[in-house]
């Protein structure tokens, strides 16, 4: 169901990349809004201050033909970016930069990080060799400073994704803070700025290009493809945080690539990259070149395909070159020199010790901004708000669903119903309704569960309704032919009888990922499901709160159930999953929650929510909207 599922929304999301625009007005209009969406997307919006980069050359190498001074600057305060500057010898007038972003090439010795600088270090000789200035950046992640970038790839960090944070935010402010710098350096043509690096370099490539229009001309290598290949075909797997933006306005990748028009844009690739499939590439640049073509600048784009697997090659580089010469030098000429490392990784670095007010290593605590109960809260422009950043990949327009009965089953004067119904197009889920035989009912009470919370109930409740629940208990793994210990025999005896004497009907729900849609795998085959949804502009649970207010409409069509009140109930983990629900669900007329709205540390993860309410905020919100029951006070 899930592969489905992706497939049919990254169909959707690439249909309709860039197919809204059709004039070059259209584009001139939009391009704007784009290029404010993605800043908001990439964790900078609003933009840090740019405040004073306090650069510190704390070395040079002098070579024949070139010098590479060994400096840092501090893209906020304390965010310290470690970086070589190449120097060619023979100028006499300001010469054109290339900003070289790095990929993951670690650089490391005995404890200590020379930052992927080094790895990359052929690229600054070659290109100071050919007369150009070539500042080259560590990243966060493999710098003389040692950060993260892999937050929920490897860490755990979901809550990266509720605050609307990327590591790729950092490499985007270092790599347009690089630029403040080079503008400040006399050597240097500010007129005739280039970019490129390779794979996750191509990605922030990318991310400064179509932020920064002092980019003059661009060549990211290996460092983009799309959705198809990321999310249906799985490349996701092969990629860290710092390759994606938090993807709030559902795009697809064409449409970052396209805020580099009409600049000069060189796409370049290896035919067998595993990472950066060749089919994706060829889409990417199919839909940018459309946009090319209306800005009239179609030889300004470029597409580069070379032999080979996910490699730095020489195949790629000279054109790389020789694309530089021909927009920033604009004259062409052979090239003959060869790219190859000079320097010992120690000769490179810039920091003897790392600074005391470093935040580097800390940077992902605080680089967004975020909601404050200090802050005035106006509570229907943050429901606005939360709908179109953090839901915005709620279905639009569906019908009430409708409720298939599945089985039903009877046993000591209560009956289990099975129903399934559709929460949107390829994902059936079921609930299961629990009814005393006589009597009427008065109330609704619809539970949640988590998968831990949904095995414990078949194990109870396969002691008295196994026929219907076979499957389930199959699925969960709890055995359903083994015999039912008398203290599980006991406890649902009295559950029984409480249901007998209650006038409520009894629901329980699992969500997508729980129960009979579960996904059976490792963390690791979990992990890359849930960045699947982030690609997508949805988080699991974001879905499975879709999936709570589905059922409660598919509840109140059925017969006999429509005047009922509904109340939500969840078990800790499905706490943040109906609080968010009963805020958009008009059928909710009462929640109970175990404990209040847990801080975005705690709780699953929803895009952006951090950044638009408190948790106190929002169970200010939940109160407004339906009574509220909190069972614990802790969190």
């Amino acid at each position: 169901m899930l592969a489905d599922y992706f497939r049919g929304e990254t169909r959707r999301l690439a249909d309709a990349s860039l197919e809204d625009i059709q004039t070059l007005d259209e584009w001139k209009s939009r391009q704007p809004q784009m290029r404010a969406e993605l800043l908001e997307m990439l964790g900078l919006d609003p933009l840090p201050p740019r405040t004073e980069l306090r650069a510190q050359v704390t070395g040079t190498l002098v070579e024949p033909d070139f010098t590479v001074e060994k400096l840092h600057f501090q893209s906020m305060p304390g965010l310290y970016v470690t970086a070589n500057l190449y120097l060619p010898k023979s100028t006499n007038q300001p010469v054109p930069a290339i900003l070289y972003a790095c990929g993951h090439g670690m650089v490391k010795s005995n404890g200590v990080s020379y930052g992927n600088k080094v790895h990359y270090q052929h690229h600054g000789i070659w290109f100071a060799r050919h007369g150009y200035a070539c500042l080259i950046l560590d990243t966060v992640q493999m710098g003389e400073i040692e950060g993260i970038h892999h937050g929920t790839a490897r860490e755990g960090m979901w809550w990266w994704n509720s605050r609307g944070y990327s590591s790729a935010a950092v490499e985007a402010w270092n790599g347009i803070r690089a630029l403040d710098y080079l503008e400040t350096r006399p050597e240097i043509d500010r007129t005739r700025f280039g970019a490129t690096g390779r794979s996750g370099g191509g990605a922030y490539t990318w991310w400064v290009a179509a932020l920064d229009e002092r980019i003059a001309a661009a060549c990211p290598v290996a460092g983009i493809t799309d959705l198809e290949n990321y999310v249906v075909d799985g490349v996701v797997e092969g990629h860290c945080d710092c390759m994606f933006p938090v993807n709030t306005y559902r795009w697809d990748f064409p449409q970052i690539a396209a805020l580099v028009a009409p600049r000069p844009l060189l796409i370049a690739n290896t035919d067998k990259d595993t990472i950066f499939p060749l089919d994706g590439v060829q889409r990417v640049h199919e839909r940018v070149r459309r946009i090319y073509d209306l800005c009239g600048a179609s030889d300004r784009l470029g597409l580069l395909i070379t032999e080979g697997p996910h490699k730095d090659t020489q195949d790629l580089q000279v054109p790389v070159l020789r694309w530089f010469d021909r927009f920033l030098r604009r004259e062409p000429r052979s090239i003959e020199l060869a790219a190859a490392p000079r320097f010992r990784p120690e000769q490179l670095k810039v920091l003897e010790r790392l600074p005391e007010d470093e935040i580097t290593r800390r940077c992902q605590e605080q680089f967004t901004r975020l909601a404050s109960d200090a802050d005035p809260f106006d509570a229907t422009r943050a429901l606005s708000q939360l709908e179109r950043k953090t839901f915005a990949g709620w279905p639009k327009g569906l019908p009430n669903p409708t409720a298939r009965l599945l089985s039903s089953q009877e046993h000591e004067g209560v009956k289990l119903s099975v129903f399934a119904f559709e929460s949107q197009p390829g994902v059936t889920l079921r609930f299961y309704v629990v009814t005393p035989v006589q009597g009427a009912i008065k109330s609704l009470t619809l539970r949640v569960v988590d998968e831990q919370g949904w095995r414990d109930q078949l194990r109870l409740g396969r002691s008295g309704f196994l026929a219907s629940l076979k499957a389930e208990c199959e699925q969960a793994g709890v055995l359903a032919d083994a015999a039912v210990p008398d203290g599980e025999r006991e406890e649902f005896s009295k559950l029984m009888a409480a249901f007998r004497q209650n006038e409520t009907c009894y629901v329980t729900l699992t969500p997508r990922g729980v129960g009979m849609t579960q996904s059976a795998g490792d963390r690791k085959v979990l992990t890359l499901i849930r960045r699947r949804f982030m690609l997508l502009g949805q988080t699991l649970a974001g879905m499975q709160a879709w999936d709570v207010r589905r059922a409660v409409q598919a509840l109140q069509a059925l017969p006999g159930y429509s005047p009922l009140p509904i109340q939500l109930a969840a078990n800790s983990e499905m706490t943040e999953v109906i609080s968010f629900a009963a805020l958009f669900e008009p059928g909710v007329s009462s929640v109970t929650l175990p404990h209040p709205v847990r801080r975005d540390l705690d709780a699953p993860d929803f895009l952006n929510w951090s950044r638009i309410v408190t948790p106190a905020q929002l169970m200010v919100m939940l109160e407004k909207r339906c009574a509220v029951t909190v069972q614990s006070s802790g969190r």
